[in-house]
């Protein structure tokens, strides 16, 4: 177990260990819904990619997680535990569908035993106990974030890097780009990454809202797709 006083002086480091790819939250086994989407020919090369990828950002799930992290980073602050739970009960109910509520609780869940179990605080305790049986992973991450005094912006931009990031390599396993133009998308969609974190760091839960209707399709056919190597 680390305390805080373990790396105060570098505060950037809890977010990049807990949202790399080798913490243990599975996030390598979800593409959401690009498998569907690559499969049904919405995906044929990297501008599409590009283009689902920043209207996700601008109008779909992400730009929910981001809202969300930040209502869940301030309501830990401030040791809110109602607001808290409001914050990931909305979370979980605004799961489009079935493996979108995958994606964000399983996730969640194991982001927030690993955390517990390796960077555990009493504040982190006590104010997880009560979010059971599912928290929401933009929850979790804001949550353990303000327990471990970490900057708001420091957690926004490093979740949506990671979300980004991981999505880039699932459309690289489903062959619909290579790694150099994975890493040029990733780089294209920085700017509005981070116009989307101030975004999210000023807005409150009744800024929750999105109009990605392609995304939440494919998530949902994504659930009969005879093939598949994702879970979402």
């Amino acid at each position: 177990m680390t305390s805080n006083a373990a790396y105060t002086s570098l505060p950037a480091l809890p977010l990049m260990i807990w949202l790399s790819p080798a913490f243990p939250v599975g996030s390598f086994a979800y593409s959401h819904a690009l498998e569907w989407a690559a499969e049904a020919g919405d995906l044929p090369n990297a501008n599409a990619l590009q283009a689902w990828l920043g209207d996700v950002m601008s109008s779909g799930a992400l730009r929910n997680d981001a809202i969300l992290l930040a209502a869940g980073w301030s309501a830990a602050r401030e040791g809110n535990a109602a607001a808290l739970a409001e914050a990931n009960d909305l979370a979980l109910a605004l799961s489009s569908s079935h493996e979108r509520f995958i994606e964000t609780a399983a996730q969640g869940n194991a982001f927030m035993i690993a955390v517990r179990s390796a960077w555990g605080s009493k504040r982190l305790a006590d104010l997880a106990e009560p979010l059971t049986p599912d928290i929401a992973y933009p929850v979790a991450v804001g949550l353990a974030a303000a327990a471990h005094g970490l900057d708001l912006g420091a957690a926004l931009d490093a979740y949506l890097t990671a979300l980004i990031s991981n999505l880039a390599s699932a459309a690289i396993r489903l062959g619909i780009i290579g790694q150099t133009q994975a890493q040029s998308i990733i780089a294209a969609l920085l700017p509005r990454m981070r116009a989307l974190a101030d975004m999210a760091a000023h807005a409150s839960l009744d800024d929750v809202g999105g109009c990605a209707l392609r995304s939440d399709i494919a998530s949902m056919r994504h659930e009969t797709q005879q093939t598949r190597l994702f879970r979402t």
